[in-house]
């Protein structure tokens, strides 16, 4: 039999990148803990008629992209291609809009979707994102947006430029379809394959279009802001007044739609220069009429979605690496020396210390130097002469200082934990290799 492989579209997250995703998690829950937002974990597949109603059909998710399968109950059922609809779907099965307060809910887990493969983005992927459900405020809007701002600036990104529009209420959206039907049907046979199929079902669909004939032809077309109600314009217009107010910048992207239905009033889009033609690294918006559609009560919301690829390989790019995960090192050689090791491997990582320790058995210099590639911050040595002793003797591999401790004193030594504090500040890159 030949080697079997992981499926086309989907990948193995391997321990040298792992630490970039648990560095992503660790800062989005923190974030979100200090705003009170609330965790919902939700099933990895669902009927199809809920994205099918919650999403559209007429988009390329419903049409072209979904993992669509029959049960041996022969109900259809789809991987879920985002998260929006689940979510919504357990607000309203549980009653949670019936609780009075609004729900400020987040996730994070694999999405599915059948498409082309390339760089941050699988057929398999992994998405964070939040729901503010309950509140129809221009603030939720503002807020969503600053949370986003806030997770994606403490992991260190730059050249970040938020994309803003509106896209109004449906009434707005209506107007504005029929004068862009009227507008492109002219340029139809111009227009690229997708956008032709696209201009009776789905034409705000064509102003993503990324073919270039069909880009220069909608320049020149009308745009959603042309067609906002009074009503909706004033919203808009409150909503960047306090993005201003929080200091965040802006771009008007008058072409912006976002490619699922249930959208309406603010779209927005972030964006990092450092990711090419995918640029987008978090999208969203507000969804007003889903809860109703999908069978709950009148229910204003906004949301949106991190691509935790993408972001994952922006970290990568910026060499923003992790700090150090492991503490201590253990190297030992002989019967009695190993399982003093052990022992004491565990009764340091029982007082909260991250410690590896080396089962190798092979000769010190070995160990030695897998203790040298294991970032770890020190490391302990226990000999025939430690384990006659009951000692162990512990090198910081930053600075080559050596000291011997009893072993039974090592985890309680204030003098350790404050040594770890200091050289953990320590960016890796300035702390040298050194051979025990």
């Amino acid at each position: 039999m030949g080697l079997i492989q992981a499926i086309r579209g989907t990948r193995d997250i391997l321990p040298g990148e792992i630490r970039y995703w648990q560095q992503v998690e660790t800062v989005v829950r923190d974030v979100f803990a200090n705003a009170a937002y609330q965790e919902i974990r939700t099933p990895i597949f669902e009927q199809t008629t809920l994205f099918e109603r919650g999403i559209g059909e007429a988009t390329d998710v419903v049409g072209k992209e979904m993992y669509t399968f029959h049960d041996r109950g022969d109900r259809s059922l789809t991987l879920r291609p985002e998260g929006t609809a689940g979510v919504v779907r357990s607000f309203i099965e549980h009653g949670l809009g019936t609780q009075g307060a609004v729900q400020r809910l987040w996730y994070c887990g694999p999405m599915f979707r059948y498409e082309r493969p390339q760089a941050g983005r699988q057929r398999q992927f992994h998405q964070v994102g939040v729901e503010v459900l309950g509140s129809g405020s221009p603030r939720a809007d503002a807020e969503a947006i600053a949370i986003a701002t806030t997770i994606l600036t403490r992991l260190g990104l730059q050249s970040l430029e938020l994309n803003l529009n509106s896209i109004g209420a449906p009434g707005d959206r209506n107007q504005f379809r029929s004068a862009l039907i009227e507008y492109l049907t002219p340029y139809k046979s111009e227009l690229d394959p997708d956008s032709q199929n696209r201009l009776t079902r789905n034409p705000l669909r064509i102003l993503d279009s990324k073919d270039p004939r069909t880009q220069e032809i909608v320049q020149a077309a009308p745009t959603l802001l042309d067609y906002l109600s009074p009503e909706s314009r004033d919203r808009f217009d409150q909503v960047q007044t306090l993005l201003t107010a929080l200091g965040i910048s802006y771009t008007l992207n008058p072409r912006l739609v976002r490619g699922l239905d249930y959208y309406t009033h603010t779209v927005f889009e972030i964006q990092s220069a450092d990711l090419g033609a995918q640029a987008t690294v978090c999208a969203g918006g507000r969804y007003d009429g889903l809860v109703a559609e999908l069978g709950g009560p009148e229910t204003p919301a906004v949301g949106w979605a991190i691509g935790l690829e993408r972001l994952v390989l922006l970290l990568e790019q910026l060499a923003t690496q992790p700090p150090a995960s492991v503490d201590f090192y253990i190297v030992s050689r002989g019967t009695t020396a190993e399982a003093q090791a052990l022992v004491l491997a565990q009764t340091l990582r029982s007082q909260g210390f991250a410690v590896e320790l080396d089962l190798s058995g092979s000769a010190f210099g070995k160990q030695f130097k897998r203790a040298d590639r294991s970032g770890a911050i020190g490391c302990l040595v226990v000999g025939d002469t430690e384990a006659e002793h009951h000692t162990v003797q512990l090198k910081w591999l930053s600075t080559g200082e050596q000291t011997l401790y009893p072993q039974a004193e090592l985890s309680t030594a204030t003098e350790i934990r404050q040594k770890l504090a200091a050289l953990k500040q320590q960016p890796s890159s300035d702390r040298p290799k050194n051979s025990p």
